[in-house]
């Protein structure tokens, strides 16, 4: 039975599809609009972040204590 419409697909099809379609989309990247809001949205939360830094911890850190809380 041929497929006439996307929404024809199977989940497994469409999840594919949409797999598909993002790796296409971010191999090129230059070509993704970024809208002037966004842009200013970036530069306040940016600026935001310099102003009132937050406490970090390295990502061997991160999965020393997830792999502690899955231990339990």
């Amino acid at each position: 039975m041929p497929v006439t419409s996307v929404f024809d697909l199977s989940p497994a099809e469409k999840i594919q599809l949409v797999e598909d379609l993002w790796d296409d989309i971010a191999s090129q990247p230059e070509n993704i609009p970024v809208h002037d809001w966004q842009i200013k949205e970036l530069e306040r939360r940016e600026a935001n972040l310099k102003s009132h830094p937050a406490p970090t911890i390295s990502w061997e850190e991160v999965k020393r204590r997830v792999r502690a809380h899955n231990a339990v």
